[in-house]
């Protein structure tokens, strides 16, 4: 009987402390919406304002009035513009347009941000850098990298070279290996930098997978196009330049990283690639002929001692009927 009474007892209250948490969560959650509206209103209204913020060229300059204190506690950028310049009052800022700069502040006042796009997107990240809003940075890469797919993957990447967001590469990167069989006579694939050709070999390496014959076929198209468009007039120093451009790239790749088959079909690039690397080459076949001699050898020898042992034990087989016999007989 007591047994059932302190269960009943534990159960009121745990029932109770469920609803203690539930009220404080709730409370919570009304503190955190009403801070939210209040600082909504601050940057909505008029009060108390000491700063503004000039966006747009001329003459579309457009003046947004905000308050230094907030600013200077939200972004490492404005408390380092601010600090030691209490007299300051204003600054420009005309190379991002209104609707840009109200979407910012409205992050820095009270943590919302409209995504509207996949431009605006590109555009947020850029402001979130300038401003030095990191938690910001990584909400909206986050976000792009979630919107990148095959139909615009390309334009996310070049979008990217000024920004340099290492999320963002390393999404387009993974739908360029993908899709590479599929694109590697599209335009925008010979519009790679040299840099962003060297940052997927990276990346395709450090996934360790293979490289097949299409990317080298891809390689020697784009250094093809950037020879010719170097417009070079003597034939030695167009033969120079490629050279140069397949050791600076040849250089970055392991040997392991080419499939087996496709050894073979590199010859047609001999003259242009690096001598260690067709030693690496050739080394790399003869220890792959000699281990697939190797095991093909074993196969035959496993294969012949099994032959042999089936053999030998039809032969007992056979002895012992011919003893059953005998011993019957």
């Amino acid at each position: 009987m007591d047994n059932n009474n302190n269960n009943n007892n534990n159960q009121i209250q745990n029932a109770n402390q469920n609803e203690n948490e539930n009220e404080m969560k709730n409370l919570e959650k009304k503190v955190t919406k009403n801070l939210i509206k209040n600082y909504s209103n601050l940057l909505n209204g008029n009060s108390f304002k000491d700063f503004s913020i000039f966006v747009e060229k001329e003459p579309n300059t457009f003046e947004i009035k905000v308050h230094k204190s907030i600013l200077s506690s939200r972004s490492p950028f404005f408390n380092e513009f601010l600090r030691d310049r209490d007299q300051i009052n204003k600054i420009f800022l005309k190379q991002f347009n209104k609707r840009e700069m109200e979407s910012i502040l409205s992050y820095i006042y009270y943590g919302n941000i409209s995504f509207e796009n996949q431009e605006n997107l590109i555009q947020l990240l850029e402001i979130s850098i300038y401003f030095k809003l990191n938690l910001l940075k990584e909400i909206i890469q986050k976000k792009i990298s979630n919107s990148i797919n095959y139909s615009n993957f390309f334009q996310f990447l070049f979008q990217n070279r000024n920004l340099k967001s290492n999320e963002i590469e390393i999404k387009c990167f993974e739908l360029i290996n993908q899709n590479f069989s599929q694109i590697q006579n599209n335009e925008n694939l010979f519009n790679l930098t040299k840099e962003e050709i060297i940052k997927f070999i990276q990346f395709k390496q450090e996934k360790k997978e293979i490289f097949q014959f299409d990317f080298f076929q891809f390689l020697n198209n784009w250094i093809e196009k950037r020879i010719k468009s170097l417009k070079l007039r003597k034939y030695k120093h167009k033969m120079n330049a490629k050279k140069r451009l397949f050791h600076s790239f040849f250089s970055l790749f392991d040997k392991d990283s080419i499939s087996k088959q496709d050894f073979d079909k590199l010859k047609q690039f001999e003259i242009f690639l690096p001598n260690y690397f067709l030693v690496d080459i050739q080394n790399k076949v003869i220890q792959d002929n000699q281990k697939e001699i190797e095991n093909k050898e074993k196969e035959i020898e496993e294969k012949l001692k099994k032959e042999i042992e089936e053999k030998w034990k039809q032969i007992e087989e056979k002895n012992k009927e011919i003893e059953e016999k005998l011993k019957r007989s």
